[in-house]
């Protein structure tokens, strides 16, 4: 720490010297001291002012601390180390703002300043910034090793070339396969491949090995968080924050995962704390506007975003989720805003194509139905480049599961499976008027309601698990090669697994998860006493409000009129195939049948799931859980008579749609002849 310029005797390098030292060996009330000494004989002197303030910051002397460095750093603009030293102190004082820019003012200055870019990556993960807090820390790797290869590894990920990071890690880690920063690094080249389990297990190592690495801990906590291992990934997160309370980029982790869990009231608190440091921080008011939205705080959550798009007017999944609202409605002085933000040049792609859905649902508003139709097209196609989704192999498992599922498969099984009568897992496309029958059913006394679940799904990635992403996966034909101890395993571990979502002790519970309804079979094998509920809404309108709906993952199929009618025939084609093998496994709610006789639907409905009528389901828009689907407020409305065919303001420009569709269309809500 001795980069300001400093004149004097020998005998005074050699006091900075020894208190540079008693700073680096952690002593740091003699390094106060000592400084305190040169200032006596030498006031003002900089380079003693930053030992100063760096020894007080170590004693969590923070205001003493700043009152040095501020000034420091306002009369010394290009030191670096005091930047740094200020960025540090600002980070312990909560001002986290405040430290970002210090931070970034110093390695500005010096690029190669590794603890500078370690604070900062810390700071970036706190404000929800994770793609840049990993570049930060790949720079802090690249300038903190002095190993070529890693230098060289680090430099490839910063430079996102990661297949050389990949070779150069693996090379390294032959003749040292304990160097935990190289194991770490292994890891983040694994996370940016989408190979999760590879990484976890990567990072698990990482602690076996350095228990106290820190950086490795939050990294597997992101990756648990990643993987849906909830409660695993929260108590890695406490793990940390047991260590350091006050640091803050893993409070927001926490904050992060007790959302997805479910823990609404801890979630907001936790974000609330980290807001206190980081109160221009856009994306960590957004998080929080999600989670208040979820927990069905609607004007606060409204606040939020708004609150998101003052410090970041151009935060287009801002604009997208107040939009998302569905029931909010924008002013004259948004619309305007948007569409500056859409007219400048420098606009990224992904604030762009939510902007394009946001001014899309704005204009739909105002009955501006063909410039409304321009801009959802428009953030379709933007999204859409970004994907890889194949109608034709969508198509192909649709063919592959028919094949498989026959009626002599489910007899020879029949008797399979974990015995539990628990999951009522409501399916089909999203916006298709399944969050309505999810609460329907969840405003019953024994019933209680979770979210999306990703349980199954991740069951068919394990099952259909290929060694290269080009082998063609193993799924659903893997079926047939369980056996009923398999299957069982199965059934238990999936009631296992979602036990964490369940909070009321109620019997049953609801997994809607609209996708499911592709892996029916496999729900019947291992949960063959679970209810599995299709909801089905008219092709266009089901369609159409999925092509005008951007998801926060998933649903790759929507984002094409051909490719969303295709996705709909193969489903309904499915759907029926598992009629006619399994007659009366499958109950169907037409969504339009429930619009027009409500009574008589959910009385149908809770003779299937076998529980007694209650007239608190046809209050269910009293009902206060929380809701995490893009219908969240809609359903917290009586029925929306309305919008059964508001399809119709856009068939002008539906004509792909009707085509892709074909005889799903023109049957409904009949399916088409097998």
């Amino acid at each position: 720490m001795n980069e300001p310029s400093a004149n004097g005797s020998g005998s005074l390098d050699q006091a900075l010297a020894h208190a540079s030292r008693l700073l680096t060996a952690d002593k740091a009330a003699l390094a106060e001291e000592q400084a305190r000494e040169i200032l006596k004989v030498v006031p003002g002197h900089p380079v003693a002012e930053l030992y100063l303030g760096a020894a007080l910051r170590k004693q969590e002397q923070i205001e003493a601390a700043l009152a040095i460095l501020e000034p420091l750093a306002r009369s010394q603009p290009n030191a670096s180390v005091t930047h740094l030293e200020l960025g540090l102190a600002l980070g312990a004082a909560g001002r986290g703002v405040e430290a970002l820019a210090a931070l970034e003012r110093a390695v500005a200055i010096k690029p190669d300043l590794a603890e500078a870019w370690r604070a900062l990556a810390d700071h970036l993960h706190a404000t929800g910034e994770t793609e840049a807090a990993d570049d930060a820390y790949a720079r802090f790797l690249s300038t903190a090793n002095r190993d070529p290869k890693l230098m060289a590894a680090a430099s490839a990920l910063v430079e996102k070339r990661v297949p050389v990071a990949e070779t150069l890690l693996r090379d390294h880690l032959k003749q040292h396969p304990t160097d935990v920063a190289a194991i770490r690094m292994l890891a983040e080249v694994a996370a940016r491949l989408g190979r999760n389990a590879d990484a976890e297990l990567l990072l698990r190592r990482c602690l076996e090995l350095a228990p106290s690495f820190a950086a490795a801990r939050q990294n597997l906590a992101m990756m648990l968080h990643r993987q849906n291992k909830l409660p695993e990934a929260l108590a890695e997160a406490e793990s940390l924050l047991a260590r350091n309370p006050r640091q803050t980029a893993w409070l927001n982790l926490k904050a992060v995962i007790l959302s997805r869990l479910g823990e609404n009231a801890a979630a907001i608190d936790a974000f609330e704390k980290v807001l206190a440091q980081y109160r221009r921080a856009p994306k960590v008011w957004m998080s929080y506007g999600h989670t208040l939205k979820t927990a069905g705080r609607q004007a606060d959550s409204i606040a939020a975003y708004r609150q998101a798009l003052t410090h970041a007017p151009g935060l287009g999944e801002a604009w997208w989720s107040l939009a998302n609202l569905k029931t909010f409605r924008f002013e004259a002085a948004d619309i305007a805003t948007i569409r500056a933000q859409l007219a400048r040049s420098d606009l990224a792609g992904e604030d762009r194509l939510h902007l394009d859905f946001a001014l899309g649902k704005a204009l739909e508003d105002a009955g501006e139905y063909e410039q409304s139709f321009r801009h959802y097209a428009a953030g379709n196609e933007l999204r859409r480049r970004s994907l890889r989704y194949s109608a034709d192999d969508n198509r192909a498992r649709v063919v592959r599961s028919r094949e498989l599922f026959t009626p002599e498969f489910f007899a020879e099984r029949a008797g399979w499976g974990a015995p539990h009568a628990d999951p009522i897992f409501v399916v089909g496309l999203p916006r298709s008027g399944s969050t309505l029958v999810e609460q329907i059913l969840a405003s019953h006394s024994q019933i209680e309601g979770t979210m999306e679940l990703p349980d199954i799904m991740g069951f068919v990635r394990e099952l259909g698990a290929r060694l290269k992403r080009s082998d063609p996966s193993r799924y659903p034909q893997v079926l047939a090669e369980l056996t009923e101890a398999q299957c069982r395993g199965l059934g238990e571990r999936y009631i296992a697994q979602t036990r964490v979502q369940r909070k009321l002790g109620r019997p049953f519970f609801i997994d809607k998860m609209p996708n499911n309804f592709a892996h029916s079979g496999l729900i019947h094998l291992i949960l063959p006493n679970a209810r599995i509920v299709d909801a089905r809404r008219h092709p266009l309108g089901c369609c159409f409000s999925g092509f005008k709906q951007h998801f926060a993952r998933g649903q790759s199929f929507t984002y094409s009129l051909e490719d969303i009618g295709r996705y709909y025939r193969d489903y309904v084609e499915l759907m029926a195939h598992m009629d006619a093998v399994l007659p009366g496994r499958v109950h169907r709610v037409i969504y339009e049948e429930m619009v027009a006789d409500t009574e008589a639907q959910v009385r149908d409905l809770l003779r299937y799931c076998n529980v007694p009528f209650e007239d608190s389901c046809l209050r269910f828009f009293e009902n206060e859980r929380a809701v995490r689907t893009a219908s969240s407020e809609q359903v917290r409305q009586p029925i929306f008579r309305e919008g059964v065919d508001h399809w119709r303001h856009f068939e002008p420009w539906l004509g792909p749609l009707k085509a892709a569709l074909g005889p799903a269309l023109e049957s409904y809500p009949a399916a088409p002849p097998l």
